[in-house]
C-alpha cells in the first residue's frame, strides 16, 4: 500500500504468518448443528418468548408466500456457534430472500469452508504476536481485488471463490501457500457458498482496521471497501422491495446491522419505496427497555439494535418490532422449528 504522507506508517510485508491447519480452533465441523434433529426439542424458554419467536415465524413464512421479502442480517457468532446449517437450511427452502451480516461472519464461514473449522484461541495466539496471521486469509484479499475488478459485491466475491472454479484457480495463483488447501473440501457448509449457488444475495458490510484480513501484506483496502460499498446497494434495493411488508431478522449484530438498516430504509423511503408494516425481529442477550429507547441518559438508549431494529425503524413504518432475549443455540432454532410447522 504506497503513503505519501507526512506520519510514520506501519509496514505489513513485516508480518510473519503460519498456515492455517496449524492453528488451535475451538470449533470443528462435527460441531455444527444438525437440522435434522432440531424438531421436537425443548428448548427451555419462557412462554412469552416462545410466543414471540412463533409469531416471527409466521410472519416469515407469510411474507415468503406472497413473495415479500425476508432479509437477515448475522453476526459473527450465529455462524462461530455452529448454526449456519440451519440458515442455509432455510435458504435451500426460499425462506430467505437475502443474507447479510460483517466481515467476520464472511470469515468464520470460510474458515469452515476451507479447514472445516473456525473460532481461532485468541488468548493463546494474541500473546505470541500470532493472531489472525493464518496465511490463508490471502485467499479472501484476492478474491476481493478479482472483484473489485470485474465490479462485484464482497459477499457474491467470496461466494465464487469457493463454488467456481475458474474464479478460486484465480485466487490461488496469486496467493496459494505451497501446503496450503487447494480446495474448499467442506463448501456444503459454507453459507456463502449456498447463497451464491443459489442466486441468493450474501452482503458483507465491512469495515476497514477490524477483522483479521486487515493485517496482511495482501491486504487491499480500496478491495474490501468498493466490493463491501456495492454490496450495501445490494442491500438497500432488497430493502425496496418492501413497500407491501417483509421481514428483516437482526440476529446477534450490535451495531453493523442496526445501522446498516437504518441508513437503507431511508434511502428507500427517500426514493419513494417507503417500506410498509415491517416486521423486524432483534436476537439477543440483553436485557431490553422499551420505555428507554428515547431516554438519553439511560444505557439502554445506547443499544443500537433495540433502537433501530426494534422501536424506530417499525415504529416509522407502521410495523412491529419483537425482541428475542435469549442465547442463540436456544432461540434460532425454535424460530427454525416454528417456521417449519407452518410450511
Amino acid at each position: 500500500m504506497d503513503y505519501q504522507g507526512k506520519y510514520p506508517i506501519f509496514d505489513p510485508d513485516r508480518i510473519r504468518r503460519y498456515p492455517l491447519k496449524h492453528r488451535r480452533n475451538k470449533v470443528q465441523v462435527q460441531q455444527l448443528v444438525e437440522p435434522a434433529k432440531l424438531r421436537g426439542q425443548d428448548f427451555g424458554l419462557d412462554a412469552e418468548t416462545s410466543s414471540q419467536i412463533a409469531q416471527l415465524a409466521e410472519a416469515v413464512v407469510h411474507a415468503r408466500r406472497d413473495d415479500k421479502p425476508v432479509v437477515v442480517f448475522s453476526g459473527a457468532h450465529l455462524i462461530k456457534n455452529g448454526l449456519a446449517p440451519v440458515l442455509i437450511d432455510l435458504v435451500e427452502r426460499s425462506l430467505v430472500s437475502l443474507m447479510a451480516g460483517n466481515a467476520a461472519t464472511a470469515i468464520h464461514d470460510f474458515e469452515l469452508a476451507l479447514i472445516g473449522a473456525t473460532a481461532e484461541d485468541v488468548p493463546d495466539a494474541l500473546g505470541k504476536g500470532e493472531f489472525g496471521m493464518a496465511d490463508e486469509f490471502a485467499y479472501i484479499n484476492q478474491a476481493m481485488r478479482l472483484g473489485r475488478e470485474m465490479k462485484l459485491g464482497l459477499g457474491e466475491s467470496l461466494g465464487r471463490m469457493i463454488c467456481q472454479e475458474e474464479f478460486r484457480r484465480k485466487v490461488l495463483a496469486e496467493f496459494a501457500p505451497s501446503d496450503g488447501p487447494k480446495e474448499f473440501e467442506f463448501a456444503r457448509i459454507s453459507l456463502l457458498g449456498r447463497c451464491y449457488q443459489k442466486d441468493v444475495p450474501f452482503t458483507v458490510h465491512a469495515a476497514i482496521g477490524t477483522d483479521v484480513i486487515d493485517q496482511h501484506p495482501s491486504f487491499d483496502p480500496a478491495a474490501k471497501g468498493e466490493c463491501s460499498g456495492r454490496d450495501f446497494l445490494i442491500f438497500t434495493e432488497q430493502i425496496c422491495r418492501f413497500t407491501e411488508g417483509g421481514v428483516f431478522l437482526n440476529i446477534g449484530s450490535a451495531v453493523t446491522g442496526p445501522e446498516v438498516l437504518l441508513k437503507a430504509v431511508s434511502m428507500a423511503a427517500n426514493v419513494g419505496c417507503k417500506p410498509k408494516a415491517l416486521i423486524t425481529g432483534d436476537f439477543d442477550l440483553k436485557a431490553f427497555e422499551p420505555a428507554s429507547m428515547s431516554d438519553e441518559s439511560s444505557p439502554y438508549y445506547y443499544n443500537r439494535d433495540q433502537k433501530s431494529v426494534v422501536t424506530r425503524i417499525p415504529q416509522a413504518f407502521d410495523g412491529r418490532g419483537y425482541y428475542i432475549q435469549g442465547n442463540q443455540l436456544q432461540t434460532v432454532p425454535a424460530l427454525y422449528c416454528e417456521i417449519l410447522k407452518r410450511l
